[in-house]
């Protein structure tokens, strides 16, 4: 079989690290693929290494803008999978609109089916871009032969928005990349603790309204003022909530003492940042699959954790929560971690040992197989209605066979 992949909408960030790790850890033969075809741009294609069974294909419009994208997946899509005789069309990005079957998508991106989420983002094109995205990942939801979801959280979220899902939605979570699986340290006293050696707090994401970072800035310097040595460390690309950033560290701390903000590092170099922290917070209020909350996990770092979205679903019992809106109750979180050795160690192990579950080589399986299922589901679907179709015509023809008419008329014909 041969499976095809229309990339057309993944450019960068969690989709550009899910493709380039599911396929990293991917055996299609084991699942009766000879060969993967993905289509994508060229600089997506670059993160994503060579197979013996893969290739790679882009085209003019995939490397231009979302408009000239999407012209791309309606109109030449179908065609060049056809051409290439693909049993079965996976759609990461969630949409499409070429009409090929069967097809497989998948739900990464959760912002355009929480209204409370959009509500942040006020009358802006931004809100109605993601309105659009409703629109269009909602159609083909409904169109699709499978949904993967990443959390249960995310499938009933969708569910409650466009009401019918098909049959075949599993939940099959993203995996963490090996090298970010550092076993539990020591954890300091708190008397360890000082002003030249004080407890690091890592948090890594994007700046954007959902994150919160402001909040967590807030917390921080409510923890400094009660004398708790502690300093915060920011990591990821400015976004839509970077002027928010930017004006609480203006306020809680001007001279950049204890908050420190450092931008977006690549993804090759992150397992090395969270080796040098000494605790983890995570107030993101939006979330399909936390990716980074699982990166913390697997460095084996006691976490502070939102309560909202799914986090609670992938850290369970293992965190210490907090309303990530509310700054004083991020404070009493990280308050809680940092006064309690015992406390850290405990939610250090419990993440790290549930970070375990989570792999690239069962995230890959598990879609594998789900591709061929939907592949020979949908040949034994065009089998039967073949069958189908022969046996309506034999039935057809034998009933014309004893038509008194068409007798008389064979009769005819023989005598002449």
């Amino acid at each position: 079989m041969i499976l095809g992949i229309d990339a057309f909408n993944i450019r960068a960030g969690g989709g550009v690290t899910h493709l380039a790790e599911l396929l990293g850890a991917a055996e299609p033969s084991a699942h009766g693929f000879h060969r993967v075809i993905i289509w994508s741009s060229t600089k997506t294609l670059e993160h994503i290494d060579d197979r013996i069974w893969l290739t790679k294909k882009s085209d003019p419009l995939l490397d231009k803008g979302l408009f000239h994208r999407a012209l791309w997946n309606r109109f030449r899509q179908q065609r060049v999978a056809r051409q290439a005789d693909c049993d079965v069309m996976f759609v990461p990005g969630g949409s499409n609109e070429s009409g090929f079957t069967p097809l497989v998508t998948m739900s990464q991106n959760l912002l355009p089916f929480e209204w409370w989420e959009l509500k942040r983002y006020g009358v802006t094109t931004y809100t109605l871009k993601l309105l659009l995205l409703r629109w269009a990942q909602g159609r083909t939801f409904e169109k699709a032969d499978s949904v993967i979801f990443l959390t249960h959280y995310a499938r009933e979220t969708v569910r409650r928005v466009i009401g019918a899902l098909p049959s075949d939605c599993p939940i099959i979570p993203h995996g963490i990349n090996t090298r970010f699986m550092k076993p539990p340290r020591m954890q300091r006293l708190l008397e360890e603790f000082t002003t030249s050696r004080p407890c690091r707090v890592l948090y890594v994401s994007i700046v954007d309204v959902y994150k919160h970072q402001w909040h967590v800035a807030e917390a921080i310097a409510i923890l400094r003022r009660e004398g708790i040595p502690v300093v915060l460390e920011l990591v990821g690309p400015p976004a839509r909530g970077m002027s928010r950033l930017t004006r609480a560290m203006h306020r809680f701390d001007p001279s950049g003492t204890f908050i420190v903000y450092r931008g977006a590092i690549p993804y090759a170099s992150l397992d090395e940042i969270y080796a040098k922290a000494d605790m983890c917070v995570f107030a993101s209020s939006c979330e399909n699959m936390p990716n980074i909350l699982l990166e913390g996990m697997a460095a084996g770092l006691p976490i502070a954790c939102s309560q909202m979205g799914p986090m609670p679903e992938i850290l369970d019992g293992a965190g210490v929560y907090f309303d990530p809106e509310d700054a004083h109750s991020i404070a009493h979180s990280l308050r809680e971690l940092v006064a309690s050795p015992v406390l850290r160690a405990r939610c250090a192990r419990d993440a790290y040992a549930r970070a375990q579950a989570y792999s690239w080589k069962r995230c890959a399986d598990d879609t594998f197989k789900l591709f061929a299922q939907v592949a020979r589901g949908a040949t034994l679907t065009v089998d039967a209605v073949k069958r189908q179709a022969i046996r309506d015509t034999e039935v057809h023809l034998s009933g014309m066979s004893e038509c008194p008419q068409l007798q008389k008329s064979r009769v005819e014909c023989r005598q002449r």
